[in-house]
């Protein structure tokens, strides 16, 4: 998505609106903003425009939970989205902090990262604050993952969301390629994905490796 110039603005409250319109009027320029205080009106609004961007305040919509907005998310693929909210759990930020069209700001973020953060949607991009970065990459993350893998299945889960191949990985740890493969598999029943991709999520989720390192 290129120069969306379609904003709509999801939040319950009316002061919010305000005062992101003047933000969004004063950073991106030729745009037509629509204002939506619930998720029917937000998913009204969106199935009236093929792609835009959404800035919404998670907290103050009625979602059910984090699943619930995730299912949303998806079902408008051409949508980039700047959560901006006064707090998220680390949770919530990790599982949408992934997503590549997903950005996250707070409410009392410096001016300059939210206007980061809507030119980045605006092009179909996403910006990350300061703040949330730092909740993504958190050791916080690693709580629990020891009870689930070994100390050598959570090592390679490292390598394998850093991209590595089982040959890869193999010469790395001087071991078979067969050995890794059958970590892997042991990894991937463990954890209940299916493949590389979902393996990588649950990896960033958990805090095992930075932001940076998956981008690279």
């Amino acid at each position: 998505m290129q120069g969306s110039t379609n904003f709509i603005i999801a939040d319950n409250q009316y002061l919010t609106h305000i005062g992101m319109r003047s933000i969004v009027k004063n950073t991106i320029h030729g745009v037509h903003i629509k204002d939506s205080f619930s998720k029917k009106e937000l998913v009204s609004l969106m199935q009236a425009e093929d792609r835009g961007v959404v800035i919404i305040d998670y907290t103050n919509m009625d979602f059910t939970g984090i699943d619930n907005f995730l299912i949303l998310h998806k079902r408008f693929p051409d949508y980039c989205w700047v959560l901006c909210s006064a707090e998220l759990s680390d949770d919530f930020v990790r599982r949408t902090g992934i997503e590549e069209n997903i950005g996250v700001v707070f409410k009392d973020c410096e001016s300059g990262e939210i206007v980061k953060a809507l030119e980045a949607a605006a092009y179909g991009g996403r910006y990350l604050c300061q703040q949330a970065a730092a909740q993504i990459s958190s050791e916080q993350g690693r709580k629990g993952i020891e009870d689930v893998l070994t100390p050598t299945e959570i090592e390679i889960l490292k390598l394998v969301a850093r991209g590595k191949s089982a040959k890869e990985i193999a010469a790395e740890r001087v071991s078979s390629t067969h050995t890794i493969i059958t970590h892997k598999k042991n990894i991937f029943r463990k954890l209940g994905v299916n493949n590389v991709y979902e393996a990588t999520k649950y990896a960033l989720r958990a805090g095992l490796l930075e932001m940076m390192e998956y981008y690279i």
